[in-house]
């Protein structure tokens, strides 16, 4: 996807509601203590893209996924009921079997005409994803809303709406893939769907048992300048090739280099970003990191095998301003490694008792970013029977509860180079100063001062 928008226009069906095909369990199922809390609490968007398929010309890919997205409820079939609110805000799942809303459209563009970039951040995702008036609330709406839209010369693209109070982006993949197999004719899941929410409930009577600096409430002692209401928010694509990669890998010492590529780009934003803020020394800074905490669970909780609630953290890392800035590239890796190591078992159910005392609080969000792993997700091997996808996640920076998101996303170039993506939201001036800062890490100190060419690929 090109910086430039791709003007065009989708022409939408009428909304439906697709049930599962088979009569399905009339119940009432709690959601987790993990689930249910207010950060999680919105719709998120994500795509998937497919190129024309010579093989399957004959078949509708809307008539497709319809058919098997109800054989898919059978099995998942809460997700075709809805979120209602009981006492002290706890979110429930009454499994009514009334549906998810999908929408059948198509375009008169081909794929061709999106360019050879297809990757976040999308500036026409709004066409792609239909968001039917008052889906945007959680409570008493459908859980899914998806949006297959057919492409001039074939090929087509899945826009999703998901809930993310009752899946987490494992979770969500888990679904994705049994709807693919049934698309492909399958009769039944490889992996059969595990509810078990009561595993991440709180204890009785609750304890905190563990430090969760993410969600300590802090004073601002002056603006939020990444998140300025008056400056202008703009999302930038920042791809770093495997060669971008080895080079920061050498800037740190050599005991970490063993780090997850992870660890060391987050630490790579993290420092670049902070300057660019231009903060004061003795402010304190917060990076949390995204932990899927279900290989963190003992080996006799199978349940979580299949298990598609929400099961992660966003542990902090936690420093000040001056001493991550003032520091070599190694100290911010080492306070990311440090927090995420943190996650443990007793850490999740630690994090649900403080949910239920703390009434299910939201993180700060004060000199704080949230960083996602994109690329174990691998969200491109979805498969209704065309194909890989040619993308498959997030469109932008969500705009959930703030902070939005920052995404790291495999990806491979138009020259075929493969790499990551780092997905990124600042206001137009700290964008300027953090691509310079990202610039100078590496020895380009003569680079124009605007956004650095080296890095940026995509603009919103």
């Amino acid at each position: 996807m090109t910086s430039s928008p791709l003007l065009f226009t989708v022409r939408r069906c009428q909304p439906e509601l697709v049930p599962p095909a088979a009569p399905t369990p009339r119940e009432v199922k709690l959601l987790s203590d993990i689930d249910d809390q207010e950060c999680l609490r919105f719709n998120m968007p994500i795509i998937f893209i497919y190129r024309h398929e010579p093989s399957m010309i004959e078949k509708d890919p809307a008539k497709v996924l319809k058919r098997a997205l109800s054989q898919t409820l059978v099995y998942y079939y809460p997700l075709a009921g809805r979120i209602r609110e009981g006492a002290r805000d706890k979110l429930m799942v009454d499994c009514t079997g009334e549906g998810v809303m999908f929408i059948e459209a198509e375009t008169d563009v081909t794929l061709d005409e999106f360019g050879d970039a297809l990757h976040p951040p999308f500036p026409c995702f709004q066409e792609l994803i239909y968001d039917v008036p008052g889906t945007n609330q959680i409570i008493d709406h459908p859980i899914l809303l998806i949006q297959v839209t057919r492409l001039k010369y074939g090929g087509f693209i899945v826009g999703v709406n998901w809930n993310h109070a009752i899946a987490d982006a494992t979770g969500l993949k888990q679904f994705m893939n049994v709807w693919a197999e049934m698309a492909r004719g399958a009769h039944q899941p490889s992996i059969q769907p595990v509810w078990r929410r009561e595993i991440l409930m709180a204890r009785d009577p609750p304890r905190v048992t563990c430090n969760h600096h993410e969600y300590e409430q802090i004073l601002s002692s002056n603006i939020n300048k990444e998140e300025d209401v008056a400056a202008t928010i703009v999302h930038h694509s920042f791809f770093f090739t495997l060669t971008r990669i080895a080079e920061i890998r050498r800037l740190i010492p050599f005991h970490l280099r063993q780090c997850s590529t992870f660890d060391l780009i987050t630490a790579c934003f993290w420092c670049c970003r902070t300057k660019a803020l231009q903060l004061e020394p003795d402010e304190e800074v917060r990076m949390m990191c995204i932990v899927n905490a279900r290989s963190r669970f003992r080996a006799d909780h199978s349940p979580l095998v299949g298990y598609y609630g929400n099961c992660f953290a966003f542990p902090a890392a936690v420093t000040t301003a001056g001493k991550l800035c003032g520091n070599p590239l190694g100290y911010g890796v080492e306070l990311i490694r440090k927090a995420k190591a943190q996650v443990t078992e007793e850490y999740m159910h630690s994090l649900a008792d403080l949910m239920v005392i703390k009434e299910r609080c939201l993180f700060t969000t004060i000199r704080s970013c949230v960083v996602s792993d994109l690329t174990r997700a691998k969200y491109a091997e979805v498969n209704f029977g065309w194909g890989e996808a040619v993308y498959g996640g997030v469109v932008n920076c969500v705009a959930g509860p703030l902070p939005r998101a920052t995404f790291i996303i495999p990806h491979k170039n138009a020259e075929g180079e493969e790499g990551l993506i780092l997905l990124i939201f600042l206001t137009s001036e700290v964008m300027k100063r953090f691509a310079e800062e990202l610039d100078k890490m590496f020895g380009n100190q003569n680079q124009p001062t605007t956004i650095g060419p080296s890095f940026v690929i995509s603009t919103l």
